[in-house]
């Protein structure tokens, strides 16, 4: 009995150490906090959280997520402006005609949709430049990466300088260099985008490279969760 002592010890050991690495849902693992990611969203209230017209969000927590639905304004944005970093969230539908879109680097809260990017979030197998995980409007998805409806997805954005990737559950979906759009209301595959301001077209590598963050109110019911931020130091 005694020789299994040590070796009992030692997977004691190892499922300690497997638990601690492991965070629950609105949580963060050891190994996130001592990389310095930042839980944005607590999973129990909506504290750092208003709509982007600055109305108190309409919505309560549910199920230990956001729901941008019936919120009350556009998007639920982060009170907090961020430039150069990787975004994680969970995010999840029941309906099968979804959809949604998760903003970041939004210059005016007021006009999300011309002065911010946003990653599509909706359910279908489909790619292309308004499928899930697309840089919308701008750059196409070049695989279908999102479950079934009903289950979670994972999506990660990462943001430095002017580039922008997006992975759907681990995979690579999308990426972008901000440079290359230098063309107003032009995107370098020749295709025209939505981006304007004063009524006039916008070249995108003009776009603030700091902004607000959020989840979009599309009409349809959405969970998003999981909701961490990874800041990144932009090295010239």
């Amino acid at each position: 009995m005694t020789r299994n002592l040590p070796f009992a010890a030692t997977v004691a050991a190892a499922m300690l150490f497997a638990s601690s690495a492991i965070a629950g849902d609105n949580e963060l693992s050891d190994e996130e906090k001592q990389a310095g990611w930042q839980l944005l969203f607590n999973g129990k209230d909506l504290t750092g959280w208003k709509c982007n017209n600055d109305k108190p969000i309409a919505t309560t927590v549910e199920k230990g997520s956001l729901v941008p639905y019936k919120s009350g304004g556009y998007i639920i944005m982060h009170e907090r402006p961020f430039d150069h970093f990787v975004l994680k969230c969970d995010v999840r539908w029941e309906n099968p005609r979804c959809n949604s879109g998760i903003f970041f680097r939004v210059e005016d809260p007021k006009n999300p949709v011309h002065t911010g990017f946003e990653i599509q979030v909706m359910s279908g197998t489909r790619v292309g430049k308004h499928q899930f995980g697309a840089i919308y409007d701008l750059v196409a998805t070049t695989k279908n990466a999102g479950k079934k409806t009903g289950e979670w997805n994972t999506v990660e954005i990462r943001c430095y300088g002017p580039y922008i990737n997006v992975k759907v559950n681990g995979q690579e979906v999308a990426e972008m260099n901000c440079d290359k759009f230098d063309r107003p209301g032009v995107c370098p595959d020749g295709a025209k985008h939505k981006y304007k301001l004063g009524g006039k077209p916008r070249a995108v590598k003009d776009f603030a490279r700091a902004g607000y963050l959020g989840f979009q109110d599309h009409g349809h019911k959405v969970w998003y969760k999981n909701v961490k931020l990874l800041k990144l130091d932009l090295k010239e």
